[in-house]
């Protein structure tokens, strides 16, 4: 058996007026129209919802029981409804992303914006070596996801990781006159991070292996090449965290925040403004000890 939306409607309008004079009023409906809609309602139950005095309405304990049931329903209906609405948003949204932050949850989230706003043109740029910070500033993105070093850079923190050095979990760093390093070119915040804070030691080392593709240094570092670094949660089975033990120096931790540029993006561009709102909204409602995935 169904039930009408209408009719749990005017169940729950009934109760919270705790009356039916009331609940037509909020309902913009006649009192001879929701006694109907009730009197249907208990049809369908088989069991009276409301006992009536001549001074209160009460719910029975049926009525307690369809109550909840009730509110469940039209919560879900609710939010089927906003889920799928459709957005009267248009325009174009360029987006910038790291490859460190391009994980399967983001994808989703993406798509989940494109599907509710379907006038909307989005383009995504990922890289390890995109100066995304200086693309918003000079208006070749609209928003962006950048990293920096914790506490240096603008923008809403959504994530702060450790940053760790990794290599195979058979690497033997004593076995080298200098530290070969695989890394990723400049702009890219790992790479300068690392470099400083070997010169800094007084740790000889050597470029050992570049690339612009956050998969390869991982590959390599597995193979046992070279000293990669990059956020704890990019650890993979067979990798070990080198440190202090190891003589590498202690790393800085690296803040990823939402860069919306200096002025005001809901005048700007309203369709970036909501992608921003639904990414700032998905990083605070669910905290995750990774970025997504």
């Amino acid at each position: 058996m169904s039930y009408d939306t209408s009719l749990l409607q005017a169940f729950l309008a009934v109760h919270q007026a705790n009356g039916f004079t009331r609940a037509a009023e909020r309902l913009h409906l006649s009192q001879s129209a929701i006694s109907h809609q009730i009197r249907r309602l208990e049809e369908l139950v088989g069991r009276p919802l409301f006992h009536r005095t001549t001074r209160r309405l009460n719910l029975t304990a049926d009525g307690e029981d369809f109550l909840r049931l009730a509110q469940r329903i039209l919560q879900a209906q609710d939010a089927l409804t906003q889920h799928f609405r459709r957005s009267p948003i248009e325009g174009t949204v360029r987006f910038g992303v790291p490859e460190a932050f391009m994980r399967e949850g983001l994808p989703r989230l993406l798509t989940q914006f494109s599907r509710g706003c379907p006038n909307v043109r989005l383009e995504v740029s990922v890289g390890l070596t995109l100066d995304l910070a200086t693309m918003v500033r000079e208006r070749e993105l609209d928003l962006a996801v950048v990293v920096s070093v914790a506490g240096e850079g603008r923008g809403e923190l959504l994530q702060r990781l450790p940053m760790v050095w990794a290599a195979s979990a058979d690497f033997d760093l004593a076995g080298h006159a200098s530290l070969p390093l695989a890394y990723s070119p400049p702009p890219c915040v790992c790479h300068q991070v690392s470099i400083d804070a070997l010169n800094r030691a007084g740790i000889a080392w050597h470029g050992a292996f570049s690339s612009h593709s956050l998969q390869d240094l991982r590959t390599v570092a597995l193979s046992g090449l070279a000293v990669t670094t990059f956020t704890r949660d990019h650890l993979r089975p067979g990798m070990a965290e080198l440190g202090e033990r190891e003589g590498l120096p202690p790393l800085p931790a690296l803040d990823f925040r939402l860069d919306r540029g200096d002025d005001d993006i809901e005048a700007r561009n309203p369709a970036a403004a909501e992608l921003g709102r639904l990414i700032s909204q998905t990083w605070r409602d669910e905290p995750r000890p990774a970025l997504p995935g």
